[in-house]
């Protein structure tokens, strides 16, 4: 298998972007639980069709959904060669039924990019959202720090997390990303 790989940071860190170039460049699949679950919805798969009641009554899809998608997704054949996710796992319950599922090397190497709030507040303002009001974006960031700020810790105590400077232009960040990896 190749290297599996989790591009992790607060909204407006520039995962999203990142994540596309680097997959790319290593010629692994990117997987975003969003890209996954709208695909699963198209498809109307029984994981789809749960995780579609449960958002239209404005919850969140439960981690057992999720983590399940992600597993039967590692699973595919585009994968066995390695895999970059995004926007998963999202809490330590996720991160941590991944590993039983998965097994342990299914995060091999986390990068953090690490950007202070003000930058991220005026990034996510920038983007001309309507739901990117300074308020809303703060809100976000508290979720972020609450619940998935505690994967930082999980990842160090591993062994497996590299904090990387996420301010820049993006090819600067890139670089850094891709020469860490490189390390």
């Amino acid at each position: 298998m190749g290297r599996s790989l989790l591009l992790l940071g607060p909204p407006g860190a520039g995962k999203g972007t990142q994540a596309e170039r680097l997959a790319r460049a290593l010629g692994i699949p990117h997987i975003s639980t969003g890209e996954m679950l709208r695909d699963h919805f198209d498809r109307g798969t029984e994981l789809g069709s749960k995780a579609k009641a449960i958002m239209d009554s404005g919850d969140l899809v439960p981690d057992d959904i999720v983590v399940a998608m992600v597993a039967q997704r590692l699973s595919e054949a585009d994968a066995a060669c390695g895999y970059l996710l995004d926007g998963f796992p999202r809490n330590q319950v996720q991160a941590e039924a991944l590993e039983a599922e998965v097994g342990e090397d299914a995060v091999e190497v986390v990068i953090y990019l690490d950007v202070p709030t003000e930058e991220l507040v005026s990034r996510l303002t920038g983007r001309g959202r309507d739901d990117d009001t300074e308020e809303a974006i703060r809100v976000r960031l508290g979720v972020y720090a609450d619940q998935t700020e505690p994967l930082i810790d999980h990842y160090q105590q591993q062994g497996k997390l590299v904090r990387l400077d996420g301010v820049g232009a993006m090819p600067d960040v890139f670089a850094r990303i891709t020469e860490a990896l490189a390390a």
